[in-house]
């Protein structure tokens, strides 16, 4: 009886030791079958508008990320960025409208490369609201975006 109390305590041992090999081995092997995919988003020398970017700053660079929520209906105003700069809009839709009427609607998921020292404003006229990754190559004290108050929104 005491044997084959040993035998019985024995075998659910192994059969827990290797129950959990098991698991090991296959989480091993699911893990091993996963891998790192890198999805290249975009790559392009001009902004979303076909105009050319301009010539990389001179000096020391300063990159700068923001992020940005548009709650639904939000306008921002009239603006130019006197730098480079692309993201990735990550929720909802934005419209990027050129002073000259030229529209563009970035769509979740896609990237966008910003006009440079072109004045556009941007609009939320979906009904959620639109979360953006925004990259910037600027330099030490030189702003992200100028404003122009002077210009009306319809």
């Amino acid at each position: 009886m005491k044997r084959m109390k040993l035998w019985m305590l024995a075998t659910l041992a192994v059969s827990m030791w290797a129950m959990t090999s098991c698991k090991t081995a296959k989480s091993a092997a699911d893990s091993a079958q996963q891998q790192v995919v890198s999805t290249e988003l975009i790559r392009t020398s001009q902004s979303w508008d076909g105009v050319e970017l301009p010539d990389y700053l001179q000096g020391r660079p300063e990159l700068v990320a923001v992020k940005y929520i548009f709650p639904a209906g939000k306008k921002l105003g009239w603006h130019h960025h006197p730098v480079m700069n692309y993201g990735v809009l990550v929720q909802g839709e934005l419209t990027i409208i050129g002073q000259d009427g030229k529209e563009k609607v970035v769509h979740e998921g896609e990237p966008v490369v910003e006009m440079v020292n072109t004045i556009h404003h941007g609009e939320n006229r979906g009904n959620k609201p639109v979360i953006l990754y925004m990259f910037y190559l600027s330099q030490k004290d030189m702003p992200l975006a100028v404003q122009h108050p002077e210009i009306p929104l319809e």
